[in-house]
């Protein structure tokens, strides 16, 4: 279908936009911030019009040179609608935000060409513009790290950054040589129609290792997060441009090959584990951080982690979910993070804070469960339930989150007022989470896999992964009544130092975390 070739349309008003900040990359160029913000609104309605191509027409793809085509179906349009959403608004925001600033029409150049190249990747129908488009987005994103290049701390993150996202790049390519001298083509739609009728070979194995391999690099999985919580050195709209699919790009390269990703249940099961692993790891390093956006980065290291675990278990409609919803979230939050650290300091303090016993910790989670057994019988009898047990289990881990949230409202002290605020907050956070993953999986229904019942290690890895979420989240609503101990002091300083995973990067790196950058 010709027509799809109109979401071209979209990145190049973006280059566009590049190219006037390249001619004029100094302090007010010129209307560039108006430029900009205008650009990311075209984008949106370019955006829109692929939606409704989709919905009269259906999926397709539409080539315009060769190797150059674009991919028409539900993955591509979320994800393009969610970055030209999200980029307009950071393009809004960072405006103002580097106004004045001497190299603010480099700045707003590097941020239109970062979201052109993330938009012809997550609507790429080729592995050559796959891998074109992957490359150019790291390229474009080193720059924007470096806009303060006399600040040392800025230049090891994009150091970093650089090494990891450079690995990325080869492995990625190495999986589309692969997948095109076993498959034959390099449409991207053909591909996967053969890896799901199981017409490869082993290579297809291979293949997926090294799209696996080539996300987790991306997305800043454990031990490869550090650049990632070091960007506080950037200006704010980068850390909120970062997940328009740029960090997040891990996980779509997952979900877009899923069938191929599919025919390697090994390589699945090291995802479940890694990421995992990153998301507890993460998400308990955020806890000991006292900077706002050093917490927020922190946080993004977990949820990227979590993403990964969901693709490991097969629940590729639910990943997406998780990229769209995180990306709004978390890009919010860091555009309000100065506001948020304002607002928190006129808060009055009038007493001390409620702390929950250890009774309370177990009535919460009962409640919880409780919580969960009710909306699972009501999407159940409606038909729309969760039947996977991969499905299921993700669903408990949420409800560890919301056990936490019961726990502080159950506390001593805590007022009636709070009590009945985190249980409803509670009840409507678990049902919008159900709400939400019976849609994602019936908007998706014909285009991602179903999920694959579980094997023994399946299985295996299910129970491991649901106990220790569950175990973390006790001691996470347990830690107040124990923070005074010695060890949990010991614990906290290992534990906002990132357990120095990051340093022995730094280490392994050598002079290249401080040398000048190109």
């Amino acid at each position: 279908m010709t027509a799809a070739l109109v979401i071209y349309l979209a990145p190049l008003i973006l280059l566009l936009c590049a190219g006037f900040g390249a001619l004029r990359p100094g302090r007010r160029p010129g209307p560039i911030a108006t430029i900009a913000e205008l650009a990311g609104l075209a984008t949106m309605a370019v955006a829109v019009t692929a939606a409704g191509l989709l919905i009269l027409h259906g999926p397709a793809t539409a080539t315009l040179l060769p190797g150059l085509s674009v991919r028409l179906d539900v993955i591509s349009v979320v994800m393009l609608c969610l970055v030209s959403f999200v980029g307009w608004v950071v393009l809004r925001y960072a405006g103002s935000y580097v106004d004045g600033e001497a190299r603010q029409g480099a700045f707003m150049g590097w941020m239109c060409m970062t979201l052109a190249a993330v938009m012809l990747l997550v609507t790429a129908g080729h592995l050559v513009q796959l891998v074109i488009a992957w490359v150019a987005t790291s390229l474009s994103l080193h720059q924007l790290l470096l806009f303060y290049r006399d600040r040392v701390q800025a230049r090891r993150a994009a150091r970093k950054k650089l090494v990891t996202s450079g690995l990325s790049n080869i492995v990625l390519i190495a999986a589309a040589l692969v997948m095109w001298n076993g498959f034959g083509t390099g449409d991207i739609a053909t591909i996967l129609t053969e890896a799901r009728a199981g017409t490869g070979g082993s290579f297809v194995v291979w293949a997926a290792a090294l799209i696996a391999l080539a996300a987790v690099l991306k997305s800043a999985q454990f031990p490869t997060h550090g650049w990632l919580t070091e960007v506080m050195e950037t200006p704010t709209p980068v850390s909120a441009l970062l997940h328009a699919g740029v960090i997040n790009a891990g996980g779509f390269l997952m979900i877009r090959f899923a069938d191929v990703m599919l025919t390697s249940p090994g390589v699945l099961a090291v995802l479940v584990m890694l990421g995992g692993f990153t998301a507890i790891f993460g998400g308990m390093v955020m806890l000991t951080q006292s900077a706002v956006k050093t917490s927020l980065a922190w946080s993004t290291v977990a949820q990227m982690g979590f993403m990964v675990l969901q693709c490991g278990l097969a629940l590729f409609p639910l990943a997406l979910l998780h990229i769209v919803a995180h990306s709004l979230y978390k890009a919010h939050a860091f555009l309000a993070s100065g506001g948020a650290v304002d607002a928190v300091a006129l808060v009055r303090r009038p007493g001390p804070i409620a702390v929950p016993s250890g009774a309370k910790v177990g009535q919460a989670f009962l409640a919880a469960i409780a919580i969960y057994a009710l909306m699972t019988v009501g999407f159940g009898a409606a038909g729309i339930g969760v039947k996977s047990p991969q499905g299921i289990a993700l669903g408990a881990i949420l409800i560890f989150g919301v056990a936490y949230l019961i726990a502080q409202g159950l506390a001593g002290a805590a007022p009636r007022a709070l009590t009945r605020a985190t249980v409803m907050y509670s009840l409507a956070a678990s049902l919008g989470y159900f709400a939400l993953q019976a849609g994602a999986e019936a908007l998706t229904a014909g285009t991602l896999p179903a999920t694959p019942a579980p094997g023994p290690l399946e299985w295996a890895l299910i129970v491991l992964a649901v106990f220790s979420f569950g175990l973390v989240a006790v001691a996470q609503a347990l830690f107040p009544l124990w923070a005074h101990h010695p060890a949990a002091a010991g614990l906290r300083v290992h534990l906002t130092n990132g357990l120095y995973a990051n340093a022995v990067f730094d280490r392994l790196l050598g002079g290249w975390s401080k040398s000048p950058a190109p």
